[in-house]
């Protein structure tokens, strides 16, 4: 007997194609028999975790027979020394990922809007699809009133109406980099709707040196709409362990947390995230490395001609002047693993995550060598 379960699934998820992550080294060694490969796909820290969360882990290894704490009091506990707010303003995630997802959840229906940027992060439009919500796309900026490819917060406004439910602000915004200044996003806030949930994503808040880049946190005392997303996937190198967290009003906590599945932190998660949070040496060696590795990538590429995005995250995204589909598979079979963009509508870029000045040096020798063909 045959069935076509398809049209049994909820009209959102019918259409939804699923987030494709960066490819992982495993999954290119089998495909090519590679020996020597490099993954610069998925903006990691190539530092890696701090030592304290690695103590953190294997001393946590003889009790995973035991469910985690659902709650994650001592997490919690420690992020609210840490971030200077209440313990029950925070909602844990299994990456901010999940915390997103939750946010769509709560706030979206079938008989509402989501608003984004284009070239924002991927999830968005899956996270607003899956529940059955309409998906709003303001084009990013053109360069002449803003950072080319940075959020357009005129154009984020315009597409506010009364089904607005969410509004997604990437801030800096993966894949391309750019971030929106203090004073022009707290502004945009202050305007919201009371019906519209702002939900600010810092994924890449810890990477960030910019005087005029704003802490969101601060102004979640003033706006009870706020939701601010971060993780410890990216500066604290905890990526392999999927954990990131939310941060707003009591009331907004509240509700994520009826949606929240039990134990979608795992116990090692949860001593890592904690034990991370005490090493602001390692951040602060991470920060450096950081920064070194992005003017060592975008020298390289100016001295190419090849143009790229600013960035002040843990990446680069750069203008190969052509389609990059063909370039990154070429990148693929010399062992270098970065991320195309064409699903974030810019079909001419690669992303480049920032790794170790030698694993920087084998990707432009790889690079060069793929261009020169």
């Amino acid at each position: 007997m045959t069935m076509n379960i398809d049209y049994l699934a909820a009209p959102g998820v019918r259409g939804l194609k699923p987030y494709q992550p960066g490819k992982p080294i495993g999954e290119l060694a089998r495909e090519l028999g590679l020996k020597q490969i490099i993954k610069l796909a998925s903006n990691e820290n190539r530092l890696g975790p701090s030592p304290k969360a690695l103590d953190a882990i294997r001393a946590g290894l003889s009790e995973i027979a035991l469910y985690p704490d659902g709650s994650g009091f001592e997490l919690k506990a420690a992020l609210a020394a840490k971030l200077g707010v209440e313990a029950r303003q925070i909602t844990l995630g299994n990456g901010s990922n999940d915390v997103i997802e939750q946010s769509a959840k709560v706030f979206l229906s079938p008989s509402h809007t989501a608003v984004f940027s284009a070239h924002a992060f991927l999830v968005y439009p899956i996270a607003t699809q899956a529940v059955g919500a309409k998906a709003e796309v303001a084009p990013a900026h053109d360069g002449s009133r803003g950072p080319r490819y940075g959020h357009d917060l005129n154009a984020l406004a315009e597409r506010i109406t009364g089904q607005t439910r969410i509004v997604f602000i990437a801030n800096p915004n993966n894949p391309t980099g750019t971030y929106l200044k203090r004073d022009e996003l707290g502004r945009f806030i202050a305007a919201l709707p009371t019906h519209v949930i702002a939900v600010v994503d810092e994924a890449y808040f810890e990477y960030v040196e910019a005087e005029d880049y704003p802490d969101a946190m601060e102004w979640l005392p003033q706006f009870p709409n706020l939701i601010v997303t971060r993780t410890f996937s990216k500066a604290y190198g905890l990526a392999g362990l999927r954990i990131g967290y939310a941060v707003s009003s009591t009331e907004i906590a509240d509700l994520l947390n009826r949606v929240r599945q039990p134990f979608n932190v795992n116990a090692l998660a949860l001593l890592a995230a904690a034990a991370a949070l005490t090493d602001d040496a390692h951040l602060v060696h991470s920060l450096r490395l950081n920064r070194q590795g992005l003017n060592q990538l975008g020298s390289a590429f100016a001295e190419r001609d090849l143009p790229f995005i600013p960035s002040v995250a843990n990446f680069l995204a750069v203008d190969l002047g052509r389609p990059a589909a063909s370039v990154y598979e070429a990148l693929l079979r010399q062992g270098v693993i970065v991320r195309p963009l064409a699903g974030y509508g810019l079909p001419n870029h690669l992303r480049v995550t920032v790794g170790s000045a030698e694993e920087n040096r084998q990707f432009l020798g790889a690079l060069d060598r793929v261009l020169a063909l």
